[in-house]
């Protein structure tokens, strides 16, 4: 992992024991299309499935977050098979309330602890590195999956608000308490 201050579009490359994460690419394509075209997967992100156009402009968007902000989101590759399995890291677009951890993970590997192992490295990265003294996720309330990965990265619930026109709850973790927690 790079430590020190970021170049908009220097590439960062994240490993865990089981994922890379790493910038998305051309040939991300078909994967990502194919994961966001899930009800399922898309029902807190954006609330429906993803036409392959869309999938595209979507990963233009993660692309320019990262060319303008300096970190952004990653793609979540399976280290043992090479397989994209969805996208984990750190969001703040104009207006958000602050840095986001966030994760979203292909349906068949929902309940591997993806998410989990991802966005504690995306944690890391965003304190250790980016220097963040707190850090959200913001989670729509019926998201009971989202709620537990957050638990699990330390984070708590701060308060619920509107945003972009729903309702949403902001759990949150701050510098100090993250230095200091055990996970479970």
């Amino acid at each position: 992992m790079r430590v020190g201050p970021r170049t908009p579009g220097a590439e960062v490359v994240l490993e865990t024991a089981r994922l890379r994460l790493r910038q998305f690419r051309e040939d991300d394509l078909d994967a990502w299309a194919r994961i966001t075209s899930d009800a399922d997967v898309m029902r807190y992100v954006g609330g429906s499935a993803l036409t392959r156009d869309e999938a595209w402009r979507s990963l233009g968007y993660v692309l320019g977050h990262w060319q303008i902000r300096g970190f952004g989101l990653w793609a979540a590759e399976e280290k043992a098979t090479g397989r994209l399995v969805g996208r984990i890291g750190l969001y703040r677009p104009e207006g958000w309330p602050g840095l986001e951890v966030g994760w979203l993970v292909e349906r068949a590997r929902w309940g591997e602890g993806f998410a989990t192992e991802g966005g504690a490295a995306a944690l890391a990265h965003a304190f250790r590195c980016l220097a963040a003294r707190r850090v959200i996720s913001v989670i729509e309330p019926a998201n009971a999956a989202s709620i537990r990965v957050a638990e699990k990265l330390g984070e708590r619930f701060r308060e619920r608000r509107q945003l972009q026109g729903r309702q949403v709850s902001v759990y949150a973790i701050d510098r100090a308490a993250w230095q200091g927690y055990c996970a479970p």
